[in-house]
């Protein structure tokens, strides 16, 4: 179950894992580094004495129900990205979250945020370029898994339930740049992140249903929950917190694996919030710099058709976030407009923030419903597994 710190009992240390790179922070890691070292940097922190077993032969084991040519080797080993499972949150004040105030390149990294029967949880980008998947299991029975993507910066929240609360973790396998999952029980099946099923072993065809979650800097999240808790950076698995592992990844052009048919239609590592399609390959994107354009202010809002029905998008600037909802309130359709630096909506006047909580007027304390297949991703990776998308222009 998840364990919390309280703040006179947390510690301050920090295991000194720091590895020397060879490339400086703007070298491109594909141009000078190569795809294995970097690789294996990341596999060469796993703990002390842990033999990872090679991904060779792991699909000859399988039946897929996509090409193996689909898969690559990303050189680390199942399991040679550790996940966490259930690591200790601590309040956000505490000395174990410290990290996100000295994080090397970022002055402000991104949470993963989910609320949790009230509760509100953070899990950083930091954490995650190291892990890629947090599992959780809570006191009230729910079973999740936060997982990112550092090469296609794709951060979807499952619902484990649906696999008896299955843990899972890194496969060492990529399709298109994505993280493939694996489960930790006999069935071994396969999940590549952004299809949201398995597509190999004895559960292919199966799907993970999303759990809500948003992402956004770490001070937007704190501003919408102070009481939030984070994950402390004392986990099973120690790594440097403060240091992105990926060189100048996010801001270059360059990809670790070659993916053909790159979609111009947008900057390759722009994120975009994407709404997928019930069936089939298309869905929407709603690229960031676009929100961003649409209003003199600092907050957008954009009604717009989806494949889930019609939706809202609210964005802000100052966290760097986009969600989608539902735009009504026990089944009475909202209408909402920006308006300077805040969200309001036509009916009733009601004042609402990024997360779909009205703080004042009619509505106050009341939530919209949040559209749970919504996810970020880099625009390259979206239309890569969304060939068939639509893309949202002011």
């Amino acid at each position: 179950m998840l364990t919390f710190s309280r703040l006179e009992e947390a510690s301050v240390s920090r295991p000194d894992l720091r590895s020397s790179l060879p490339c400086g922070p703007a070298t491109s890691w594909r141009r000078q580094c190569g795809t294995a070292l970097m690789l294996t940097v990341l596999a060469s922190c796993s703990d002390s004495g842990t033999s990872l077993e090679p991904v060779d032969g792991l699909l000859d084991q399988l039946e897929c129900s996509i090409p193996e040519r689909e898969f690559a080797d990303g050189g680390v080993g199942i399991g040679g990205i550790p996940s966490l499972e259930n690591p200790e949150f601590v309040p956000h004040f505490d000395p174990a979250a410290a990290y996100l105030d000295n994080t090397t390149g970022f002055s402000d990294p991104r949470v993963v945020g989910i609320v949790v029967e009230g509760e509100a949880f953070a899990i950083p980008h930091n954490i995650l370029w190291w892990h890629e998947i947090v599992n959780l299991d809570f006191p009230s029975g729910l079973q999740i898994a936060v997982t990112y993507c550092p090469l296609t910066g794709s951060a979807l929240v499952f619902d484990r339930s649906t696999i008896g609360g299955a843990e899972l973790g890194v496969s060492g396998l990529l399709i298109r740049n994505n993280l493939v999952m694996i489960d930790r029980d006999t069935n071994r099946s396969l999940w590549p992140q952004m299809m949201r099923e398995a597509r190999c072993g004895s559960r292919d065809g199966t799907e993970l249903p999303m759990y809500a979650s948003t992402s956004m800097t770490w001070s937007g999240w704190q501003e919408l929950h102070p009481s939030t808790t984070v994950i402390g950076e004392n986990t099973n698995a120690p790594r440097d917190y403060t240091r992105y592992p990926y060189g100048s990844y996010k801001e270059n052009q360059d990809l670790l694996f070659p993916q053909s048919d790159i979609d111009d239609r947008r900057p390759m590592k722009e994120w975009v919030l994407g709404i997928p399609a019930v069936t089939g390959d298309g869905g929407i994107a709603f690229p960031f710099l676009s929100l961003q354009q649409v209003e003199p202010g600092p907050v957008t809002v954009v009604h717009s058709p989806s494949p889930r029905g019609d939706v809202v998008v609210f964005w802000d600037q100052r966290a760097e976030g986009a969600m989608a909802f539902i735009p009504e309130v026990e089944g009475s359709p909202l209408t909402f407009r920006a308006d300077d630096d805040r969200i309001v909506d036509e009916e009733t006047g009601s004042v609402w923030r990024l997360d779909g909580v009205a703080t004042a007027g009619p509505h106050a304390g009341t939530g919209m419903a949040p559209v749970a297949e919504a996810f970020p991703a880099f625009w390259f990776a979206w239309a890569a597994f969304h060939p068939d998308t639509e893309v949202w222009e002011p």
